[in-house]
């Protein structure tokens, strides 16, 4: 007779249960590990900052500003220091300029905060910005994250020598964003919101005045970037001032007076004048624009004007003709009017 093979059944069967409890255990290690990779690629603090700057990477402002702790109230702004009427009128795709190789850094835990940190290329300049980020509680198992600090910054953007300004090609004019309104000052910076990272090129091109654009990079959150702008005025300006002395000056010549009325140049006799003087402009003066506070200042420039007049002696009555040139100086002041038009007034050297 042959043994029975209950015990070998016995043995294959805890074999069996021993061999699926270590699948069991290599699946279960595997599902953990597989949601670590998941958490860390879509639901850890890296991922919360990648999917911002991936935003504004592609130009996708209003889906970035929405993301948690992005947007700012006038209290929390005013709370840091910053200027509470910032106007946000630079968070929008039209004002944002481009980044490249955005690669996080480093990932740096300290308390409830963590500390992100990324780099990138913006048009070219390289930079890195850190961020901070906190939990914000979670859905399902997956954890949920919030910016600790804005990411915003204020730029304070001082412009003198124009009224608009283009930011990365976005126009603004300094009264729309101004708390002031009409009222604002032409010299006193306007605070804009702007996100960051980004690469702001800030330049003035109107008829009037122009500026070579002036980079600036927004890669600190939550802080203050001064922006000073001097506008040049064009040549097509000083072309026009130019033309509008020399038809000052030729119709202050027409005035057959020895001194003419609000006009920079003038002859003085103590004799008597038999007829009426004649005035006629010999050179007209060479216009040079200069920015002057929030307008502009004509430099004194050299002309010279004629006069023709026959003078009578009040001793013994002889007239004797009178023909002599008039060196002048020529000044002036140019005020821009809220239409864009130009106040130019012409003076002499006293006046000021």
């Amino acid at each position: 007779m042959q043994p029975p093979l209950k015990p070998r059944r016995r043995r294959s069967l805890a074999l069996d249960l021993t061999i699926l409890g270590a699948v069991g255990a290599v699946l279960v290690a595997a599902v953990f590990a597989a949601w670590g990779v998941i958490e860390r690629e879509y639901y850890s603090p890296s991922a919360f900052v990648e999917r911002y700057v991936g935003l504004l990477e592609d130009g996708r402002a209003a889906e970035a500003l929405a993301m948690p702790g992005v947007a700012v109230t006038s209290t929390e702004l005013e709370a840091a220091g910053l200027p509470p009427t910032a106007s946000d009128a630079l968070l929008r795709s039209s004002a944002l300029s481009t980044l490249d190789d955005v690669t996080v850094t480093s990932e740096q835990v300290d308390g409830d905060v963590t500390h992100v940190t990324v780099a990138y290329t913006a048009r070219g300049y390289d930079g890195t910005t850190t961020f901070d980020v906190e939990r914000d509680g979670s859905v399902g198992l997956a954890p949920t994250w919030r910016f600790a600090k804005s990411p915003l910054a204020v730029m304070n953007l001082a412009v003198t020598g124009s009224m608009s300004v283009d930011v990365n090609g976005f126009r603004i004019d300094k009264r729309q964003v101004s708390p002031d309104g009409v009222d604002a000052d032409p010299l006193a910076p306007v605070a804009l919101l702007v996100f960051s990272p980004g690469l702001y090129s800030v330049s003035v091109d109107t008829a009037i005045s122009a500026t070579p654009g002036v980079a600036v990079l927004s890669d600190s959150p939550f802080h203050a970037i001064p922006v000073k702008v001097q506008a040049q005025p064009t040549d097509e300006f000083v072309e026009v001032v130019q033309q509008k002395v020399e038809e000052f000056l030729t119709q202050c010549a027409t005035q057959q007076v020895l001194q003419p009325t609000a006009c920079p140049f003038g002859y003085f006799v103590q004799d008597r004048i038999d007829d009426l003087p004649t005035w006629s402009i010999v050179s007209q003066p060479t216009v040079a624009v200069e920015p002057d506070g929030a307008g502009w200042a004509i430099k004194p420039a050299e002309a010279v004007a004629h006069i023709d007049v026959d003078i009578r002696s009040i001793f013994d009555g002889r007239v004797r003709p009178l023909s002599e040139d008039v060196p002048f100086i020529v000044r002036g002041t140019i005020t821009v009017q809220p239409d864009g038009s130009a106040s130019i007034v012409v003076s002499g050297p006293d006046t000021q």
